[in-house]
Order: C-alpha cells, then sequence, then structure tokens
C-alpha cells in the first residue's frame, strides 16, 4: 500500500459486458470518485438472451478509449496525474479481459506509469470501502453476482478466504434461468424484482436447496428445478401469476442467502457483515440483510446500487491495496478466484 500524501488511481473494467474506466483519489485512507464512466452492452446482447463473448469483446475493443478519454474529461485531469492504473484480469470473458488488460499495458507504457492487476472479485469487495466507514475485522462479505456466489471471511483489507459458495449456479444466473423460463426478458435480475412488488411472496413454496445444511455452501439449481415443474404445470402466466412467482422466486433465493451469511457471520464471530456484487443491487436481498445486521448488533456495509454492478471505481479501489507489478508480466486469468 502506498505511503504517498495521495494516490489518484485510474481504473479499466471489461470483464464481461461493461466497458468501464474510472478515477478514484485517495487521501488518507479515504476515497474520492472523480470519474465513472460504464458503457453497458445489455442492449445488445439482450435479443441472443445473454452475453456473446465476441460479441462483447468487439463492442470493448470499439468503446475503450473513448471511455478511458472520457474519465479524464469527467475528473478533469491529465494522465500525467494519475499515480498508476488498475486493470482487471480476471475472472471474466479472456477475449473482453484482453481488450481492457493490452489497453493499460499500452497506457502504462506510453504514460510511464506503474501497473496494478486487478481481481475482479476482490474488486467487488473494495466497493465497500467507497462508503469511506471505518471497517472491524474479522468480518463477512456476502459476494452474489450473475457468475458467482460466495462468502469471504475477510481477515484484514488485504487478508480474504473464501468459506462458502455455490455448487452450481451462481445466484445472479438463478435469477436470469428463472426470468427465461418465464419469458419475461434478459437480464432477469431487475425484471423480476420489479414483478415481485407487485406479487406474493408466499404463493408458490419453492425449495430453499441446502437451507440447513452445515456449511456455508449454496445451491440454486434445485430452485430452478422448483420453477420449470411449477411453469409446467401452469396452463396460463397471466401478470398476476408472473408476479407471484417472480416474489416467490426473489423470497426463496434471498432466503437461502442471508440465512448461510449470518450463519457464517455468528460461527466466525465477526463484527462486520458486507454485501457486494451485482445481486446486491436487489432491493429485497439489501434490506433483509440489513435487518438481520440490526438483529445481530453487526455493522453493516453495502455499496451504493451504481456501484453493484460491474464498474471501474471498484477496480481503482482495489488498486490502492495492490502492489503493482512490471507491465511485461500482466496476463489475464478467467478462471481466477479470490
Amino acid at each position: 500500500m502506498s505511503r504517498q500524501r495521495h494516490n489518484i488511481i485510474l481504473g479499466i473494467e471489461s470483464s464481461c459486458d461493461e466497458t468501464a474506466a474510472a478515477i478514484v483519489k485517495v487521501s488518507g485512507g479515504k476515497f474520492a470518485i472523480l470519474s465513472n464512466v460504464v458503457l453497458s452492452q445489455i442492449k445488445i446482447h439482450q435479443k441472443y438472451g445473454g452475453v456473446v463473448p465476441e460479441v462483447a469483446a468487439r463492442n470493448h475493443l470499439k468503446d475503450i478509449l473513448p471511455v478511458v478519454s472520457q474519465s479524464f474529461s469527467q475528473a478533469k485531469i491529465k494522465p500525467s496525474q494519475i499515480d498508476k492504473i488498475a486493470v482487471t484480469v480476471g475472472p471474466g470473458l479472456i477475449t473482453s479481459l484482453l481488450v481492457g488488460m493490452q489497453t493499460a499495458k499500452t497506457l502504462a507504457y506510453v504514460w510511464q506509469k506503474p501497473i496494478c492487476p486487478i481481481n475482479h472479485l476482490k474488486a467487488h469487495l473494495y466497493a465497500n470501502w467507497l462508503n469511506n466507514q471505518s471497517i472491524k475485522f474479522p468480518a463477512i462479505c456476502l459476494l452474489v453476482s450473475g457468475g458467482h456466489t460466495e462468502i469471504i471471511l475477510l481477515k484484514s483489507p488485504t487478508q480474504f478466504k473464501k468459506v462458502g459458495q455455490t455448487l452450481d449456479d451462481a445466484a445472479g444466473e438463478a435469477f436470469d434461468k428463472t426470468a427465461a423460463l418465464l419469458g419475461i426478458g434478459y437480464p432477469g435480475g431487475p425484471i423480476i424484482s420489479r414483478l415481485a412488488k407487485k406479487g406474493n411472496p408466499k404463493a408458490f413454496a419453492f425449495a430453499r436447496p441446502m437451507i440447513n445444511s452445515n456449511d456455508f455452501n449454496f445451491s440454486f439449481s434445485g430452485l430452478k428445478t422448483s420453477i420449470l415443474y411449477t411453469v409446467q404445470k401452469l396452463k396460463t402466466k397471466n401478470p398476476k401469476l408472473l408476479a407471484d412467482l417472480s416474489a416467490s422466486f426473489q423470497q426463496a433465493a434471498v432466503d437461502v442467502l442471508v440465512s448461510k451469511t449470518f450463519k457464517a457471520a455468528k460461527f466466525y464471530k465477526v463484527k462486520t457483515v458486507m454485501l457486494c456484487g451485482g445481486v446486491a443491487a436487489n432491493e429485497l436481498l439489501r434490506q433483509t440483510y440489513k435487518l438481520q445486521a440490526t438483529r445481530y448488533k453487526l455493522n453493516f456495509l453495502m455499496p451504493d446500487i451504481s456501484l453493484c454492478t460491474d464498474n471501474a471505481v471498484m477496480s481503482a479501489v482495489a488498486g490502492y491495496f495492490t502492489k503493482p507489478i512490471a507491465y511485461q508480466k500482466l496476463k489475464v486469468d478467467p478462471n481466477l478466484e479470490i
């Protein structure tokens, strides 16, 4: 970690279908967002019902330099004023990661700036540091997204250990697959959340797999299968029925996520609980998580909704805690773990 008075860090993120760049200033351990530019490809991939890697990479290639340029314009600073570059190297789609990494390497060489390889999962965790609140350790964080569902034990700002994970589908993946089964569109998370507000969460008693298991792991394939069998038995899918299905599914998923996380929090006797990842934008999950934290009298942190989905701000924050390496040694790892 740098000991200088302040750091100005450029973050670059291209692990999936968001092309993002951001500039963060760190002074006295406090983080200030100078710019945050995210160009989403959701509309491009909607017609495919999911992200197409080749399409994503082509759009990253087209957009990455304009996005970086916009981040400097928004921050009102010049490249000479940044202290280092932080770029996501994994996990993610390899072709998408390569675009961000090669761009960062080139900029690091041209501008003669140090470069930091960023673990995308750790970056999501570091989004919680943007609250600029003192974090009491040990802490537990639920990292829940389209590709990952994990419980992470944090012993310090740089000591992480995975203590639980999904054994099959990630929670976000389950949301997308359920939305596909219901025929309501992509991405599934925001659509299901919106429909659920008009539905009855007790209308269907969907499975809550592994909620009572003696570990901190998850499984969402059984919940997805429960939805499938229910949909197959229904003769119609009117708006009220879709709302009830969405609300019941969402409630089941949230029940499992919260139950397992706070079981881990109790086991490890933590002082703080955190939430991060794309699914952390889910309103019911945020509300339920916060209520449980209050009940257990634990400190609670979660990023602003705008910083839950993929962005480069969190990559820049992670860069503050990551040692630079020679840009020639930078390489992507699509299967990188915590």
